[in-house]
C-alpha cells in the first residue's frame, strides 16, 4: 500500500525521485533485480519482470498502465486521412471505437494526484466489420525515455536497483549520466490533469503509411484535445480525490463527447523514424486524420479492461510497422497480458 502522503505531489516532483521511492517500497520484493546487470536483448518476459522490480507485484493488473478506465465512441474521420492512408477506418465512414484512459505506473490503487500518475495513457481499438480491428496506443508525453526496447530494459534495471538505500553512484546515477533524453523524461515537472479530456496525447513510435496510390508516407500520431490543454493548481491538486480523474471523466461524457483531434507528424527527411526518445519539432507538417469522440463510460469498466489487450502491431492494410519497438512492445504486451489473466 503505498502513502499518499510520501508520494504525493502538486505536480513538481520530479518522476525520478518519485520510482525510487517506489522501488524503495517494493525492494524486498525483487531481491534479484537489486543485483542485476544492464542485459542487452532482453526477453519480452525480462521486460515484464523489470516493470515488475519497479512497480511492484500487482496480480491480475498491467505492469504499467494498471489503473485506468474504458470507454466507448466514434471516430469520425475526414477527407484527408485517405490522402495518406487506404486503411478502413480512415476512409468516409465512421468507426466505433473502445477507449481505455489510465496512469502511468503499474500500481492499480495509485492516487491520480501521484506524480507517478503521468505520462497518462490513451489506447483505441477501432472496430471494423466482420470482428477485425486495428489499435493505437499513445501517451500523454511527446517521446520515450529510451531509443530501444533493450535501452529501456537497463533503465528499468537501473531503477530498480537504485532505491534510497543504494550505494553512490546508484545504477541510476550512472545510467542517466550517459542518457540525457531519458534524465529530461524522468525529471520533467508532471502537473496533474484537470482531466483526462484535456490532455494531449502522443504515438511516440513511427508507421509507414500507404494511400492507394502506393504513395507511402512516415508520421506518428497525435491526438489534440478539442477542449484544450488544462492542468489542476496546487491548491485544487491537494483537494482532488484520489480517483479524480476516472470520476470527473464519467461527468464530462454525461454532458458532452469528449473530443479529440487525430493527427499524423509527418517526417521530414532528416528525421530519426526509428527512435522514439527524439522527439520531431512542432514545425513538421500534420495532417489530420478525424475526430475522436469518446461518449459514455462502460458500465463494467472494470471488468472489460482486465479482459482487453491493446497491440501497437495489431494493423490492417495501409498502416505498416516502421519503427522496431512496435513489435518488440507488442510482444511485451502479449506476455503481460497472459499473466494477468491466469
Amino acid at each position: 500500500m503505498i502513502s499518499n502522503k510520501r508520494f504525493w505531489s502538486a505536480g513538481a516532483l520530479p518522476l525520478a525521485l518519485a520510482l525510487l521511492g517506489t522501488t524503495c517500497a517494493y525492494a524486498q520484493t525483487a531481491p534479484s533485480a537489486q543485483a542485476a546487470s544492464p542485459a542487452p536483448n532482453a526477453t519480452p518476459m525480462q521486460q515484464v519482470d523489470a516493470l515488475r522490480a519497479v512497480f511492484g507485484p500487482h496480480p491480475g493488473f498491467r505492469p504499467a498502465h494498471a489503473k485506468g478506465v474504458v470507454l466507448k465512441g466514434m471516430f469520425i474521420p475526414k477527407a484527408s486521412a485517405a490522402s495518406i492512408s487506404k486503411a478502413a477506418h480512415l476512409q468516409k465512414k465512421k468507426v466505433p471505437v473502445t477507449v481505455r484512459l489510465s496512469n502511468f505506473a503499474g500500481i492499480p490503487n495509485l492516487a491520480d494526484t501521484n506524480v507517478l500518475a503521468s505520462p497518462h495513457g490513451l489506447a483505441i481499438r477501432f472496430e471494423l466489420p466482420k470482428g477485425a480491428h486495428t489499435d493505437i496506443v499513445a501517451h500523454s508525453f511527446n517521446g520515450f525515455p529510451s531509443p530501444t526496447a533493450d535501452d529501456f530494459h537497463q533503465l528499468l534495471l537501473a531503477l530498480a536497483a537504485s532505491g534510497p538505500d543504494a550505494a553512490k553512484p546508484t545504477q541510476l546515477d550512472t545510467y542517466l549520466r550517459s542518457h540525457p533524453v531519458a534524465k529530461a523524461f524522468l525529471t520533467a515537472p508532471q502537473p496533474a490533469p484537470a482531466s483526462y479530456g484535456t490532455l494531449s496525447y502522443y504515438g511516440v513510435n513511427t508507421f509507414k503509411f500507404i494511400n492507394t496510390k502506393g504513395i507511402a508516407t512516415f508520421g506518428r500520431y497525435q491526438f489534440i484535445p478539442l477542449a484544450g490543454n488544462h492542468a489542476l493548481t496546487d491548491a485544487q491538486t491537494a483537494k482532488a480525490s484520489p480517483n479524480y480523474l476516472s470520476a470527473e471523466i464519467r461527468q464530462r461524457v454525461k454532458k458532452a463527447p469528449v473530443k479529440f483531434k487525430m493527427l499524423v507528424q509527418i517526417a521530414d527527411k532528416d528525421d530519426k523514424i526509428d527512435d522514439p526518445s527524439i522527439a520531431w519539432p512542432d514545425s513538421r507538417r500534420t495532417v489530420e486524420l478525424g475526430t475522436l469522440e469518446i461518449t459514455r463510460v462502460l458500465a463494467n469498466s472494470d471488468v472489460a479492461q482486465k479482459k482487453i489487450v491493446f497491440m501497437p502491431n495489431a494493423l490492417i492494410p495501409g498502416i505498416e510497422v516502421e519503427d522496431p519497438m512496435i513489435d518488440q512492445r507488442s510482444a511485451i504486451y502479449a506476455v503481460s497480458f497472459a499473466r494477468r489473466s491466469r
